[in-house]
């Protein structure tokens, strides 16, 4: 589903595809359909999300990550009804951006936007998914991510576990192979300035590795 914002540059994340194949598997699995499933817990079950998905799980046998999402869409989070739909999806992409870069990150979005700029221009199959604090750059994986670190600085994270060979100082490890996370490198970036021919190499590398 890597359908593009018809009014930007982002598209639907892979997570929707996911949580859409799982509604559509969930009668087999578990005996219940989607509506079925929040008829019962808004009916029988605890009016807590956090106690609901301990019920679903206790009571029912269901898995942590299904137990989860079924409880969070029961109690109705804010911000949680994207999950499913693409479109809505796709809305609170760019809602998720402008926050980013509100108030005291404002000054960061001109770096945002060239490296996003930078990042989709590099293959025509790359994807700008954004979540709530980051904007994860995917090809068949997250092969990078913008992250608005701090007031001054956006992090350029890089997924580098497949190089070969000695690393740049510049490159800045992020533990983030010892954790088993896709992103392990990081490059900070203070300004547009920054962004310069060795940034444009090391976003390439890592969208080349995920090949």
């Amino acid at each position: 589903m890597p359908r593009r914002s018809k009014a930007g540059p982002y598209s639907v994340h892979p997570g929707v595809a996911m949580v859409r194949e799982w509604i559509g598997t969930l009668r087999v699995k578990t005996g219940r359909s989607l509506e079925e499933w929040m008829a019962h817990i808004r009916k029988a079950g605890p009016k807590d999300e956090k106690l609901a998905r301990q019920w679903l799980k206790d009571e029912h046998a269901l898995s942590a990550n299904s137990a989860w999402w079924l409880a969070e869409r029961a109690c109705a989070r804010p911000g949680a009804t994207w999950d499913d739909d693409p479109d809505q999806y796709l809305l609170m992409a760019h809602e998720y951006v402008e926050a980013m870069f509100a108030g005291p990150k404002a000054g960061l979005r001109p770096i945002y936007d060239r490296l996003l700029t930078l990042g989709l221009s590099i293959g025509k199959d790359v994807k700008a998914c954004p979540c709530k604090t980051i904007v994860p750059l995917y090809r068949n994986h997250v092969f990078a991510q913008l992250k608005p670190s701090t007031r001054a600085r956006l992090d350029l994270g890089l997924a580098l576990a497949r190089h070969k060979g000695k690393l740049p100082a510049r490159l800045i490890d992020t533990g983030g192979l010892a954790k088993k996370d896709r992103i392990t490198h990081r490059i900070e970036i203070s300004s547009v300035d920054v962004i310069d021919s060795g940034v444009e190499k090391w976003l390439k590398i890592a969208y080349d590795l995920d090949a």
